[in-house]
């Protein structure tokens, strides 16, 4: 029991340091080995038990042995008892019906508004050159919705443009017959209504408008349903990303306060309904920004307030009631070979908006053709070409009064011009 002995000598000199000389080192060292030899005896009886030389501690390994490094762990234990980690709790199942809020949200919104989301498909007249019968053919499908229990049906023009019947399949799949009411090709804009004798014992469910006075705002949820690709009421969704975007549409000119979406609009989407988390129409899914004809994450909805004061003209006249200046325009083209800024008055209409304030159109002087008015504002919109025109007079409504800016012989004059319901301005 020598190495006991030995362990307890080394606290015993740190003892004596503090101590009185060797005669407290002495005392201390018996009474260490007075101590101990009852421990002895009863290792000595253990017999198998008694540590061997390879179980001795580091102070009794021989001098020629290697010693491991003082960083390296002291090896394990076998007589300790092994200790098992804790098992990871287990992951409750989420009980029927259970979702985290957005989740419950977006699937509301998706059976509250699927209902009022509709498949618009169109046929033309084609005719077989060399059989010469006119055959009518599919010729493209698109999305819609129901504007109200009359079935009224709001979709793109460009999905019903030169189609010459129509049908609406609704959320059920049944396939109704449908005619085109009007449109407006410049807006994008279109209105079919389902033959009323297939929906007499049907309960359509209408879109729901939000407040006219509810902001849109970036950052928004934005839900959009539709039918991408011919797949069956798809929904996908996203943020408004940008307001107030400015897109050339189907008709040629420039369509203002264009809604920005990252919700996935594909081929077959448009016409759809692009939905708040209120489940109301916020815009008229309409096209894309994208190089390889997929959604690249850049979409663009025609906003709810110009579907709103358009529809119902549309319903009611076949197409919107604008306001005009009874004025035929040369092509901006021509403005720009001249130098000039804004839109050229060609002819005023005898008795229109335009004559009656004495707008002037060109004129002929001497055999040849002198300027008259360029139209270079409407009140405080600048008006560059036909499209700033066309836009800045969307605006208003017949009756109107407006300050209109002619360039008139190197000066600019504001001319008040009460507006009028024509054609083709």
């Amino acid at each position: 029991m020598v190495v006991a002995v030995r362990r307890r000598s080394t606290n015993a000199q740190h003892g004596a340091s503090a101590g009185s000389g060797g005669v407290f080192y002495a005392s201390l060292l018996a009474a260490a080995v007075i101590a101990l030899a009852p421990a002895c005896e009863a290792l000595d009886e253990r017999g198998d038990e008694s540590p061997t030389i390879a179980e001795q501690p580091k102070d009794a390994t021989p001098e020629h042995a290697p010693r491991k490094p003082a960083s390296d762990p002291a090896p394990p234990d076998p007589a300790a008892p092994e200790v098992i980690p804790p098992a990871p709790a287990p992951i409750s199942e989420l009980t029927p019906g259970a979702a985290i809020e957005d989740e419950r949200n977006t699937i509301a919104v998706f059976q509250a508004a699927g209902p009022a989301t509709v498949f618009v498909t169109q046929s033309q007249l084609v005719r077989n050159r060399f059989t010469l019968r006119v055959d009518q053919i599919p010729a493209g499908t698109g999305s819609g919705f129901i504007w109200d229990a009359r079935g009224h049906v709001v979709t793109n023009f460009h999905v019903v443009a030169g189609g010459h019947s129509f049908s609406v399949t609704l959320w059920d799949g049944a396939v109704l017959p449908a005619k085109l009411v009007g449109g407006d090709p410049k807006r994008d804009i279109a209105v079919l209504a389902i033959d009323p004798a297939s929906i007499r014992d049907r309960e359509l469910t209408a879109v729901r408008l939000p407040d006219a006075k509810q902001p849109l705002v970036v950052g928004q949820k934005a839900l959009a349903i539709g039918n991408p690709f011919g797949l069956d009421h798809t929904l996908t969704t996203g943020v408004i990303s940008a307001l107030d975007r400015e897109v050339v549409g189907f008709g040629g000119v420039t369509i203002r306060d264009m809604i920005q979406t990252d919700a996935s609009i594909n081929p077959g989407n448009s016409g759809g309904p692009l939905l708040d988390s209120a489940g109301q129409l916020i815009g008229m899914n309409t096209m894309i920004y994208s190089k390889s004809g997929a959604s690249a994450g850049i979409g663009f909805a025609v906003p709810v307030s110009t579907i709103r004061r358009l529809v119902p003209q549309i319903i009611q006249y076949g197409a919107p009631r604008r306001a005009g200046l009874g004025i035929e325009i040369l092509s901006d083209t021509i403005a720009k070979r001249a130098g000039l800024r804004g839109v050229i008055i060609e002819r005023v209409a005898a008795g229109g908006p335009a004559a009656e304030a004495g707008l002037q159109g060109l004129s002929r002087q001497r055999g040849q053709i002198a300027l008259g008015d360029v139209i270079v504002g409407i009140d405080d919109f600048e008006v560059n070409d036909y499209d700033d025109l066309f836009n800045a007079l969307d605006r208003y409504n017949p009756g109107d009064t407006v300050a209109v800016k002619v360039l008139r012989g190197g000066e600019v004059f504001a001319i008040e011009t009460k507006l009028a319901l024509l054609e083709g301005e």
